[in-house]
């Protein structure tokens, strides 16, 4: 059985984001509180601050290639068999590290650990709209056990795109291979991640629950990728592991039509 002193959260902290502070708070404020790590590949300091006012580690990654890079840094530091990769710009809901458990305990060979999420535009916290409605349709068979240990059912909820809401994701090392994120990836780093886990026996463990807010706002690496074309050309990489090349190619540009609500 998993307990407090077996998870971490490493916040990955890029530049001066103005809202580092407020996610290192939700991490501090968990009903459970566990280990908490901040990881950085650009020292300043802002982040320095942010470290000194909650008393949290800082490590620095001195040979960062890319987002990748910093991600499988921040995945290493941890010494916890249960790791969570905070989003420097996202927030936590109290309950996440007790949801967190209570999931992981009740599975028997449990992989990785997400929930449903959130959205946060101009500091509103909206739970519904469009796409949020159709990645929860996706994620629904996995309210069931048997179905979060079902290759099939995991790698056809994927086929469709990512549905798995990438901060709200704490992973077994054990059962993970290393490294986990793929550098050669600019965008769709945790797709690919869950692409290769889905292949392996042993448990998506999905809560339902409403456990994390992501920031949609301007200056985000997601809006900026999309804005340059990047991630349009890592998803049809994606689909075409699922789909022959022409059906990928369709459900490409309907993929593509939904990412623009993740932009302003």
């Amino acid at each position: 059985m998993y307990n407090e002193r077996d998870h971490t959260f490493v916040v990955c902290a890029f530049k001066e984001s103005p809202y580092l502070g407020e996610c290192v708070q939700s991490l501090v404020s968990q009903n459970i509180p566990t280990n908490i790590l901040i990881a950085t590949s650009t020292p300043n300091q802002h982040i320095e601050g942010i470290a000194r006012k909650f008393a949290v580690p800082l490590f620095i990654n001195q040979e960062s290639l890319g987002i990748a890079s910093d991600w499988n840094f921040a995945y290493g530091i941890a010494e916890t068999p249960l790791v969570t990769i905070a989003h420097q710009d996202d927030v936590y809901q109290e309950e996440y590290t007790k949801s967190l458990l209570e999931g992981i305990n009740s599975a028997s060979n449990p992989l990785i650990f997400f929930s449903d999420y959130g959205e946060l535009r101009n500091n509103l916290r909206i739970t519904e709209n469009g796409i949020l409605k159709v990645k929860r349709a996706l994620l629904k068979p996995l309210g069931s056990p048997v179905r979060q240990n079902s290759v099939f059912w995991r790698r056809k909820i994927l086929s469709l795109g990512c549905a798995i809401c990438c901060p709200s994701v704490t992973m077994v090392k054990d059962a993970l291979p290393m490294p986990l994120f793929n550098e050669g990836l600019k965008t769709n780093l945790d797709w690919d991640a869950w692409e290769r886990v889905s292949r392996l026996s042993g448990a998506f463990v999905y809560s339902p629950s409403v456990l994390v807010y992501h920031r949609i706002h301007e200056e985000s690496t997601t809006t900026a990728l999309i804005q340059d074309s990047s991630r349009a050309k890592e998803d049809l990489l994606m689909l075409n592991r699922f789909w022959p090349r022409p059906i990928a190619a369709i459900i490409g540009i309907l993929y593509a039509q939904g990412q623009k609500s993740n932009s302003l």
